[in-house]
């Protein structure tokens, strides 16, 4: 069980599902519903300060070197182009509402960049992914009980 809760965290935090795997994955090996849903969305929620971190002192190191930045600058635009019209025009709703679409690329990874991109002050866009996630994290759960009919 401790394997699985482990596994499912990981890929909480992982750019390559993030809760909407790491939810499903716990609830179909058998974890307690609640805690599968607690621990996703804590997990999803410390991408948050981890890629702030990452953001604010280790991308500008490797901006030096010219391959780098190449990637940088694509992730960037990418997650620039996703969530640019609605944080743009809707700021901290824009980016709320991006993070919250349970879709692949509308996560906490790319609504960090973005916040980061756009300027958005560090505590509004913390509030801001944080909500996004918990819904989307709600989301995911309740469609996951009702495919497995975890209710009953």
């Amino acid at each position: 069980m401790f394997l699985d809760i482990l596994i499912a965290m990981l890929w909480s935090m992982s750019p390559f599902g993030e809760a909407k795997v790491g939810i499903p994955y716990a609830i179909l090996n058998d974890i307690n519903i609640y805690l599968a849903f607690g621990l996703c969305f804590a997990a999803n929620v410390l991408v948050f300060p981890i890629m702030s971190f990452f953001l604010n002192v280790v991308n500008r190191y490797f901006m030096k070197w010219r391959s780098y930045k190449k990637a940088a600058i694509f992730v960037g635009r990418r997650a620039k182009a996703g969530a640019g019209n609605n944080v743009k025009k809707y700021g901290f709703w824009g980016l709320m509402i991006f993070v919250l679409v349970p879709i692949p690329g509308t996560g906490v990874y790319a609504g960090t960049i973005a916040g980061y991109l756009f300027g958005l002050e560090r505590k509004k866009a913390f509030l801001a992914n944080t909500i996004g996630i918990f819904f989307s994290c709600l989301l995911v759960w309740l469609t996951t009980l009702f495919a497995t009919g975890g209710f009953n």
